[in-house]
């Protein structure tokens, strides 16, 4: 028996940043096939500008990437967008996330993970 996908209460909009684009084009498609707008960057620069143009309302984003780290990205972007609901990723076992933009991250998610319990943990997150 297949396991049902939750479907999103309201439309909501989520960023997938993600330097691996293999990870990044599972995680997006799976979440648009749960009814979620997707929009997607590649490293924390182009999640930015992505965030600057567009209404997000939750921001996924791996916290190992080059160049930017995801800590730096969700700071960067809750200095911008302070109500902006964040969900971390990562596959190191005793990652933690700085007191300084703690209280923006709603949730740190380990890999690898189910992917289809992705969008039920978005669900819960967006409320």
């Amino acid at each position: 028996m297949a396991t049902s996908i939750p479907l999103p209460a309201t439309a909501a909009t989520v960023l997938v940043t993600e330097d691996e684009p293999l990870v990044r084009m599972i995680a997006v498609e799976t979440l648009r096939d749960a009814g979620y707008t997707v929009l997607e960057a590649g490293d924390g620069a182009e999640a930015l500008d992505i965030l600057a143009a567009a209404g997000v309302d939750l921001l996924i984003t791996d916290i190992q990437m080059p160049r930017m780290n995801g800590y730096q990205l969700a700071e960067a972007a809750i200095a911008r967008w302070p109500n902006l609901k964040i969900l971390m990723v990562t596959g190191y076992a005793r990652e933690t996330v700085p007191a300084c933009i703690a209280s923006a991250v709603l949730r740190t998610l380990q890999k690898p993970f189910d992917i289809d319990r992705l969008p039920g943990v978005v669900a819960e997150l967006l409320g």
